[in-house]
């Protein structure tokens, strides 16, 4: 890598006048917009998601240009539910990591959940392991071993999250509650632990939907819409 140059993912490219690119990179320094010029020459075959890249940046103002674009390492190949899984981690990362806020151990968590996912390992621990460090990089994470008022987690006991304060203690069954062994099997990462996995996308769902307001993933419709069985 050169001196001046950083690790980076792209996660999202789009054209931009006539020959460059608006592109979303990820870096250790947080989520950067750049314009690339000549994006439809050498530069632009590697300015693609999941492929370790160097990348140099210049200009003072918001939005940057690319000064140097090189890959870093191998391209991480995703194919059929991985590619869908690494495009919604793009998404999310696009839709919620501010501009220019340094991230760096959320920089090296996206780099070994893609190159995992490239690597065929099991899909749902891997999102539901990054959806989790995201929230607590930027803030909004909250205990799985205590509940909102300090008490441990009971595996007998019912609660329902409050996405801004935990887990409250409900005394009785009803819609969207979570189960004591559930969230403390979440806590281990325990996902051989019955109904933990449901629970945990569940959990997840719950604790993203008020930081991505009311406009939905658009990679989790796609995926949606090309896993509906035909009806012809």
């Amino acid at each position: 890598m050169l001196a001046d140059s950083q690790p980076a993912y792209v996660l999202h490219s789009r054209a931009y006048r006539e020959s460059s690119a608006l592109v979303d990179f990820l870096t250790p320094q947080g989520r950067m917009r750049a314009v690339m010029r000549g994006a439809r020459g050498k530069a632009g075959t590697l300015a693609r998601p999941f492929i370790p890249l160097d990348v140099a940046f210049r200009g003072r103002s918001e939005l940057k240009s690319v000064s140097r674009l090189e890959a870093a390492g191998i391209p991480n190949l995703l194919n059929g539910d991985a590619l869908f899984s690494g495009l919604y981690l793009n998404e999310l990362l696009i839709r919620l990591l501010p501009e220019q806020d340094a991230h760096p151990a959320m920089f090296d968590h996206y780099a070994m959940t893609v190159l995992a996912l490239a690597q065929g390992r099991a899909i749902e621990p891997l999102l539901r392991s990054f959806e989790w460090r995201l929230l607590d990089e930027l803030g909004y994470g909250f205990a799985l071993d205590q509940d909102r008022h300090g008490q441990p987690i009971a595996g007998g006991g019912m609660y329902r999250l409050q996405t801004d304060a935990g887990f409250e203690p409900v005394g009785q069954l009803q819609p969207g509650v979570f189960q004591g062994g559930e969230i403390l099997a979440m806590a281990e990462a325990d996902w051989t632990a019955p109904g933990a996995l449901v629970a945990a996308k569940r959990l997840m769902r719950q604790a993203l939907a008020p930081h991505l307001g009311g406009r939905p993933l658009v990679s989790r419709e796609l995926f949606m819409t090309l896993k509906e069985p035909s009806r012809d």
